[in-house]
């Protein structure tokens, strides 16, 4: 059955990444997406210096130094490259970036982008284990206690207690107490949580009231769909809909709006 358990995990995978992956190409994309930070690029600066005499231009009927004008960021082809490649592809991407244009790239979206559109597109930048890091840090007390299968049964029902209180107020729910005991808690032992008996089925509920109701928990919404597009994102599609009657695509489409929107729909994929 290992073949099967393979498959699926591999149909669980929203982001695959490009099969023909080349950074160089990739950074230099969003580059000229993002060309205005900087100004003229290298490559420029490098010719104007080469040729500082004037350039005759017929539109004028003089002699001008032409230089192309930095244009406005191109946020979408900034969405087609970050949101169709993995997360290993990402970090390539990075280094090619501050290879050939002396730029940190993280750096350089936070510069360029704003609201919840950056939010999405930085949390796409980090390595998945500094991720974590930085939405658990609060939350991070110790280390699972992975190292042993007991379970302490009074522990996991006070656990699934504390979750479903915690849960109650999904919007303004208690983030640090599910971040605590999702994170800290063995395999073993959260299996005792009802909560976690079915993960994609939380995770369906998580990203369904995330977006029910006045207004969008935007930082949950980002969280479930970043952390998941390689690992189960499509299983938990299926069970959205199952639940909900209709797609998680058409809910963010109807929730959400503009680049950010466009982003998150790209990550997504595909209705099942």
């Amino acid at each position: 059955m290992a073949w099967w358990k393979a498959w699926i995990e591999q149909e669980g995978i929203a982001v695959k990444g490009s099969p023909h992956f080349n950074p160089d190409p990739d950074a230099e994309t969003l580059y000229k997406a993002m060309k205005g930070i900087g100004g003229i690029s290298p490559l420029l600066s490098h010719q104007a210096a080469a040729f500082p005499f004037p350039i005759p231009s017929p539109h004028w009927g003089c002699c001008v130094l032409t230089l192309c004008t930095p244009a406005g960021t191109n946020e979408q082809a900034i969405i087609d490259v970050l949101t169709k490649r993995s997360n290993a592809q990402r970090q390539q991407i990075a280094k090619s970036f501050k290879a050939q244009f002396g730029k940190d790239l993280t750096e350089t979206l936070k510069s360029e982008l704003s609201g919840k559109f950056e939010r999405l597109i930085v949390a796409l930048m980090y390595p998945p284990y500094r991720y974590e890091a930085k939405e658990l840090h609060d939350a991070m007390k110790g280390s699972r206690d992975d190292v042993t299968s007991f379970v302490d049964p009074g522990l996991a029902l006070q656990d699934a207690q504390d979750l479903y209180a915690a849960g109650e107020k999904i919007c303004g729910t208690d983030e640090m107490k599910f971040i605590t005991i999702l994170c800290t808690r063995s395999a073993t032992h959260l299996l005792r949580v009802k909560c976690t008996r079915n993960l994609h089925r939380y995770f369906a509920e998580r990203l369904y009231y995330a977006m029910k109701g006045a207004g969008t928990c935007d930082g949950i919404l980002i969280r479930n769909i970043v952390s998941r597009s390689e690992i189960d994102l499509n299983l938990i599609k299926c069970q959205f809909k199952e639940m909900y009657g209709k797609t998680l695509s058409s809910v963010i489409t109807e929730d959400t709006s503009g680049d950010y929107k466009d982003a998150l729909l790209s990550l997504v994929g595909s209705d099942p």
